[in-house]
């Protein structure tokens, strides 16, 4: 039926065309963002999913930092170690030619006491971002033995987030506690029948007497066992400093992950989105052209009435 009032090949035309301009709409949006889902509506259930993980990736950068900085902190005071293993290495050696009897024992004991002083200087010196752990005082409030670094950020099935940490127990690695000096070159060792401090040795006053000579080598055998601890510290640190590095390129790796899965939810696909581009600029003018081709047929009624 012909009908002055309506043209329905017109409606039919103006709604297709009306879909494949928002069909363009949304495929240009997707161009000019990259993104196939960038808002709640595009869809709800990728953009809450590709939300949360982003937010999770932005802390596992901060794990990541967290890691870079107890690596560094364990580097200095694993730097720190080995300068005391070598002094006392030298202390040791001092010692041993202190045995020698005729030897000027006030001459040795001056090149000690610098050594002594050199350690006392390196622990303290041993300092990255506030801490130290090689010169403490465990008798402060805030003292704690174990220090630990943020080792990961983890979310479970119900939502839940638990932040864990790799913990280093210093206690055996301390060189110098103000507290009770029980650092290993501050605390009293026994060695025979002398007790003494690694840093508290002493041999100017010492004569070349039988006892003496025993005192002497007594002091050499504490010395060995303030090394055989140095040694050990080192030791634990270097696991300690595996085990962070393992965990910074898991996190490095696990932010990766994140990122593709992320992008595979919401990242468009540009030569599928260019492809449908062209086609949809097709389709826009073929459906003017159908539009205005339906307009004509009023024209058609005029020539009933001539």
């Amino acid at each position: 039926m012909l009908s002055l009032l309506t043209n329905s090949s017109a409606l039919t035309a103006l709604q297709n065309l009306s879909q494949t301009n928002r069909n363009l709409e949304t495929t240009q949006g997707r161009i000019s963002t990259g993104l196939r889902v960038g808002s709640a509506s595009d869809n709800a259930a990728y953009w809450s999913i590709a939300t949360t993980m982003k937010s999770d990736n932005g802390a596992l950068s901060t794990v990541k930092d967290a890691l870079a900085l107890g690596t560094a902190t364990i580097d200095v005071a694993t730097a720190g170690l080995n300068a005391s293993k070598d002094l006392v290495d030298q202390i040791k050696n001092k010692l041993v030619a202190a045995a020698q009897p005729g030897i000027d024992r006030a001459k040795v004991q001056d090149e000690i006491g610098a050594l002594q002083s050199q350690l006392k200087s390196v622990a303290d010196s041993a300092v990255f971002s506030g801490q130290n752990w090689l010169s403490v005082d465990s008798g402060a409030a805030d003292y704690n033995a174990t220090r630990s670094v943020v080792g990961s950020y983890t979310r479970d099935g119900a939502g839940a987030v638990t932040i864990n940490t790799i913990d280093v127990d210093i206690s055996s690695k301390v060189l110098y506690d103000s507290n009770g000096n029980l650092g290993i070159i501050d605390k009293d060792r026994t060695a025979g029948g002398s007790t003494i401090a690694l840093a508290d040795i002493d041999i100017s006053a010492l004569t070349d007497s039988a006892a003496d000579i025993t005192t002497i080598n007594e002091y050499v055998s504490i010395a060995d066992a303030a090394h055989a601890d140095i040694v050990s510290a080192s030791s634990s640190l270097g696991a300690s400093k595996a085990r962070v590095s393992t965990q910074s390129q898991f996190i490095a790796d696990l932010s990766d992950a994140i990122t593709k899965g992320v992008g595979a939810l919401v990242d468009a696909d540009m030569n599928q989105e260019s492809t449908r581009l062209q086609a949809l600029q097709v389709q826009q003018q073929l459906g003017v052209q159908s539009l205005s081709i339906a307009n004509q047929n009023s024209q058609t009624i005029l020539s009933l009435f001539r």
